[in-house]
């Protein structure tokens, strides 16, 4: 099975807080990776930076086999400009904790805005991807609706459309049902699992703890900027290894 996200020595500080200490991870095509941590272990930097939201500092991650924010030249490499940043990001969705949805723009056109401004489709193609994953996430009767009207849940189903919407490679979950309400978060967590079902390669932060048994391949542990244990969700989950793993599943199970 190919590599999809390969991130090799990454480290990223913020003045003088070193917030990735060299990390290594390497997830591989239509997997689920979930990574559990503590508040301040570096979970949600490490997404930034795989789709150069966030610079490394050191280090290097390919998407795909090539750089998100860069391109090589010999042992080199350069930076691109923002457009052809921007343009690659395409390849990676990212829903993040708090939807980030348009609230002037209804849902629907929450859905289409990115492939005609970014890919530059044809509007009436977006529109009609568009209603397709509206259905898929269970919110073809929301078109019309304009995020305000929704719940939190039926708003970050409708940002899992959004970033569906550009057919990307990867998809990065930053803590996806942090900010809901306890009864909201298993419609949330039944899209992700639906889309891990298809093959669709994932990155999950999340605290969800029977989610990650249930749907990754790998489960992650970070504390303190670094990877202290990865493995199936079964050795790590059930019988982990190091004493800081032990510690915090102790106080989330």
């Amino acid at each position: 099975m190919t590599v999809m996200v390969d991130i090799r020595s990454v480290h990223k500080s913020f003045g003088s807080l070193d917030v990735l200490k060299g990390i290594d991870l390497q997830v591989r095509t239509g997997e689920v990776t979930v990574v559990l941590g503590p508040s301040g272990s570096g979970k949600s930097t490490l997404l930034r930076t795989i789709n150069h939201l966030e610079k490394a500092d050191r280090g290097e991650i390919t998407v795909d086999g090539a750089p998100v924010g860069y391109r090589r030249s010999g042992d080199r490499l350069h930076e691109l400009p923002e457009r052809e940043v921007l343009r690659r990001r395409t390849k990676i969705g990212f829903v993040f904790q708090n939807f980030r949805l348009f609230p002037h723009l209804t849902v629907l056109d929450n859905v289409v805005e990115a492939p005609v401004s970014a890919l530059k489709r044809p509007r009436a193609q977006a529109v009609e991807h568009a209603h397709r994953l509206l259905a898929r996430v269970g919110l073809a009767d929301k078109a019309g609706a304009y995020p305000a009207q929704l719940s939190g849940g039926q708003q970050q189903r409708v940002a899992i459309a959004r970033a569906l919407a550009l057919e990307p490679r990867l998809l990065l979950f930053d803590e996806p049902t942090s900010a809901l309400d306890p009864e909201l978060v298993g419609e949330v967590l039944d899209v992700i699992r639906d889309l891990a079902a298809q093959g669709i390669t994932m990155i999950v932060v999340t605290h969800e703890i029977a989610f990650a048994r249930e749907v990754a391949d790998t489960v992650v542990f970070m504390a303190d900027g670094r990877i202290v244990e990865q493995g199936p969700p079964d050795a790590v989950l059930t019988a982990p290894r190091e004493e800081r793993t032990r510690a915090f599943l102790a106080k989330v199970l």
